[in-house]
């Protein structure tokens, strides 16, 4: 459900093009909008909006920034292609304050990293908000995306992916598999999404898998322990090129809780290559 209200919102922004797509639900929402692009990650469309940039070792500069603004809520999205190397980094006299913190984060992994970051603002007094709140269609509804429908079969390859997803997701294993005629054939694991899709093709290529036109699915689901308002699973246009490539018939993503980033491309190329994309509620724990 989107967030409502007058109160001023702040985007820290990362790379990609969701952060000028938070700005703009935001505007029409009636808030106040200013975006703090991040240099060397963020992209030049967010100066369509109210806009500072920010270098990493700047935490004093942006304390200044979000005051300035009247800020309690933030969201933080975008890509962030490295983390920061504070020993070789300028910082300035706010980060020196908190520079004992900001190592100790940046020592953990990442799903630690990004919630001691959100208990760090908070402890500044300031929200956290999930851009997802900000933009309720970056997430998907249950049913389809776009033109195209699973077929029975499809529907059975859906299941078997979403059970399989939300096992490994269970264990911190991985957030998505593939399922082909009934069958499991591949989960995620470190090489993340699209370096599984790599080793379908790969197994399909020698193969090791077979099957004729169209068939299988793709699952993605988040995993329990994600703090989704920094750290959301996603789907793009990649996603959906690099299943058109290995011959699925459909992707099957976990409502309310995995991105769909560029959402119209996301379809029109779907349909284009006549694969379905469907929003799925999460299966209810079973033995089977």
């Amino acid at each position: 459900m989107p967030t409502k209200g007058s109160d001023p919102l702040t985007i820290i922004a990362g790379g990609g093009s969701v952060p000028v797509y938070v700005a703009r639900a935001a505007a029409r929402l009636g808030r106040p909008v200013q975006i703090v692009g991040l240099v060397g990650e963020a992209e030049r469309g967010i100066e369509e909006f109210p806009h500072e940039w920010l270098k990493w070792g700047e935490i004093g500069r942006l304390e200044s920034i979000l005051a300035a603004h009247g800020t309690r809520d933030i969201v933080l999205v975008g890509g962030i292609h490295s983390r920061p190397d504070f020993s070789t980094v300028k910082v300035d006299f706010g980060t020196l304050r908190v520079l004992p913190e900001v190592l100790k984060l940046l020592a953990a992994g990442d799903s630690d990293l990004l919630s001691g970051v959100v208990q760090m603002l908070a402890k500044r007094g300031y929200r956290v908000v999930g851009a997802h709140e900000v933009a309720g269609d970056l997430v998907a509804g249950p049913g389809p995306i776009g033109g195209r429908t699973a077929d029975r079969g499809a529907k059975r390859d859906v299941e078997r992916a979403m059970r399989a997803a939300q096992a490994i997701g269970a264990i911190d294993a991985g957030q998505a598999a593939v399922a082909v005629n009934g069958r499991i054939v591949a989960l995620e694991a470190a090489e993340g999404t699209d370096g599984m899709l790599e080793r379908v093709a790969a197994l399909r290529a020698a193969g090791r898998l077979k099957w004729n036109g169209r068939a299988g699915v793709l699952a993605k689901c988040a995993k329990p322990q994600q703090d989704l308002r920094v750290d959301m699973p996603t789907i793009g246009p990649r996603t959906v090129e690099a299943a058109a490539r290995i011959g699925l018939a459909g992707i099957a993503i976990e409502t309310g809780r995995v991105m769909i980033v560029d959402r119209e491309e996301v379809v029109r190329r779907a349909d284009a290559e006549g694969i379905f994309v469907t929003g799925e509620a999460p299966l209810a724990e079973s033995g089977a």
